[in-house]
C-alpha cells in the first residue's frame, strides 16, 4: 500500500531542506514538533530586547512676518516668528546592553522629544533619558535604568551577502510588537531621498512601515545587523524596499557617543565623485566603480597618507566599495583618530595607503546653526584658489535649502552685504546682526564670482 504524502508536507519539506544548507552569516532553521521549519526559538529570545518607543514635544514653526507687520512697527521688527507646537510619535528600539540600559533607536523618532517612554515586552513602561545622537546618521541613544532587561547580540555587519535571510522586528502604526521576514536585496544603499549625508544603507525586502523606525533587522541567529530607518512607497506604506543602517556603522558611533557625549567624525579631506562608465571611459579607467578623487585639501589626513588627485579609491579596511557615497558614509562613521587603510588605483595600478582621519567637527561646523536657509551646509575656515581668507562650503546635502540656494562644495564666502567676512565666526556675527531681511553673500567659486540672495 503506498503512503499518500499531502502537498503541503511535501512542499514544507522541500522548504525545509533548502533552508539547512550551511551557510557562512545563516543558521539552519529549526522545526517545531510537527516537523514545520519555525523561527519562533529564535524570536522568543530576540524579540524582548526590541521595544516600542512613545515620545512627546513640542515643534518650533518658523514663520516670516509679513512686510505689512514691518511696515507698522519699523525696521526693529522681527523677520520671522517662532511657535511651538506639541506633538505625540511613536517608533521602536533596540536594547543593546542590558546591564547599562542602553537602548538604540533611530533619531528622528525622538527629535525634539521632552518625554521618552519606552514600553517593554513584559509591559513594564519606563522613561528613558537620552545621551546623545547623530542626525547625519540618524542613530540616537537612550538610557534606562530597570533590572532584568534583555539585549540582542550584535552581528558583524560587513560579513552579510545579499540573498542573507533577515527577521525585521518592530512596531508599525502602533498596533504592537511585528515580525516580517525576508532577505538582503543589496548593500551599500543610499536613499537620496533626504538631506541625510551619511548613508550606507542595508536594502531589504522584509516589510517595514512607519513605527519600525529604530527597530531591529536581525539573521537566523537572532543578532543584530541592522537598525531599521526609512522605507521607499506611497504614503509611507510597504512596497518591499525597506532600509537599515549596519550595525558595524550603528556601534562605531554608540561608541562616541558613550566615550564624548557626541559624534567625532572622522575626516578624510578629499573631494570626489562616484566612479561610472563615462568617467571610466573619459580617464581610460579599467574600473567601473570606486571613489574618483578630484581634490585633495592641503594638510588633511589624506594628503599626509599619500592620497593624490586622480586616485580611485577602491577599498577600506580591505572591503570592496563602490561609490564615493559609500566611501563618504563609512569614512563619516568612524572616528577622529582612527587609523583606516584604503586600497586604490593609481594609474592602473593598485596601491594602499594609511591615513590616521582628523576630526571633523573640529575643522567644520553645520550652517543651520548661522542661518536657516543655509541648512545643509557645512562650513569651515579657508582660502580661495587666490589665498584669500574667507567661509569654505566643505559640504552641501542634497536638497536642502544650501542646495536649492545654490551653494556648491568649494565655494568660499567672501562677503555678505558688502562686508568683508574672514571666518566662520565673522560670518555668523553679521548675520545674527543684520535686520533687513535680504541677504546677498559674496562667493568665489574657482576664480569666478557670484551673488547668491537669501530672502
Amino acid at each position: 500500500m503506498k503512503k499518500i504524502v499531502s502537498c503541503a508536507t511535501l512542499c514544507a519539506a522541500i522548504f525545509a531542506s533548502s533552508l539547512t544548507i550551511s551557510l557562512p552569516s545563516q543558521a539552519a532553521i529549526p522545526f517545531g514538533e510537527d516537523g514545520v521549519p519555525t523561527l519562533a526559538p529564535m524570536l522568543e529570545k530576540t524579540s524582548p530586547a526590541v521595544v516600542s518607543i512613545s515620545v512627546e514635544g513640542k515643534h518650533k514653526i518658523r514663520q516670516r512676518v509679513p512686510d505689512l507687520f514691518r511696515y507698522f512697527y519699523g525696521p526693529n521688527a522681527p523677520r520671522e516668528q517662532v511657535q511651538e507646537q506639541p506633538f505625540r510619535g511613536l517608533g521602536s528600539g533596540v536594547i543593546i546592553d542590558a546591564d547599562e540600559g542602553y537602548i538604540v533607536t533611530n533619531a528622528h523618532v525622538v527629535d525634539n522629544a521632552d518625554e521618552i517612554i519606552v514600553s517593554l515586552g513584559d509591559g513594564r513602561e519606563i522613561e528613558a533619558k537620552k545621551i546623545g545622537e547623530d542626525k547625519g546618521s540618524d542613530i540616537a541613544l537612550l538610557k534606562v535604568s530597570p533590572d532584568n532587561l534583555s539585549e540582542v547580540k550584535l552581528a558583524n555587519s560587513d560579513a552579510i551577502r545579499v540573498g542573507d535571510f533577515v527577521v525585521a522586528i518592530g512596531n508599525p502604526f502602533g498596533i504592537g510588537k511585528t515580525v516580517t521576514s525576508g532577505i538582503v536585496s543589496a548593500l551599500g544603499r543610499s536613499t537620496a531621498m533626504s538631506i541625510n549625508a551619511y548613508e550606507d544603507y542595508i536594502q531589504t525586502d522584509a516589510a517595514i512601515n512607519r513605527g519600525n523606525s529604530g527597530g531591529a533587522l536581525v539573521n537566523l541567529k537572532g543578532e543584530l545587523v541592522g537598525i531599521n530607518t526609512a522605507i521607499v512607497g506611497p504614503n509611507g506604506g510597504n512596497v518591499g524596499i525597506g532600509f537599515a543602517i549596519p550595525s558595524n556603522m550603528m556601534k562605531s558611533l554608540v561608541d562616541q557617543i558613550i566615550k564624548y557625549g557626541e559624534v567625532r567624525r572622522g575626516l578624510l579631506g578629499i573631494t570626489g565623485q562616484n566612479v561610472d562608465s563615462g568617467l571610466a571611459k573619459a580617464m581610460g579607467l579599467d574600473v567601473n566603480q570606486g571613489a574618483f578623487v578630484r581634490e585633495v585639501a592641503e594638510d588633511s589626513a589624506a594628503s599626509k597618507g599619500g592620497i593624490e588627485p586622480g586616485d580611485i579609491i577602491v577599498e577600506i579596511n580591505g572591503k570592496k566599495i563602490e561609490s564615493f557615497n559609500e566611501l563618504r558614509a563609512k569614512i563619516g562613521s568612524l572616528g577622529a583618530g582612527a587609523e583606516v587603510e584604503l586600497g586604490l588605483l593609481r594609474e592602473g595600478k593598485h596601491k594602499e595607503v594609511d591615513v590616521v582621519l582628523e576630526d571633523f567637527s573640529a575643522r567644520n561646523i553645520e550652517a543651520e546653526e548661522i542661518h536657516p536657509a543655509l541648512d545643509g551646509a557645512t562650513l569651515a575656515d579657508g582660502t580661495t584658489e587666490s589665498n584669500e581668507p574667507g567661509v569654505e562650503i566643505s559640504d552641501v546635502a542634497a536638497r536642502s535649502n544650501a542646495d536649492r540656494l545654490g551653494l556648491k562644495q568649494g565655494d568660499v564666502i567672501v562677503g555678505v552685504n558688502r562686508q568683508r567676512i574672514n571666518n566662520v565666526a565673522e560670518l555668523r556675527r553679521i548675520l545674527n546682526a543684520d535686520e533687513r531681511g535680504v541677504i546677498a553673500l559674496n562667493v568665489k567659486r574657482g576664480r569666478s564670482s557670484l551673488y547668491l540672495v537669501i530672502r
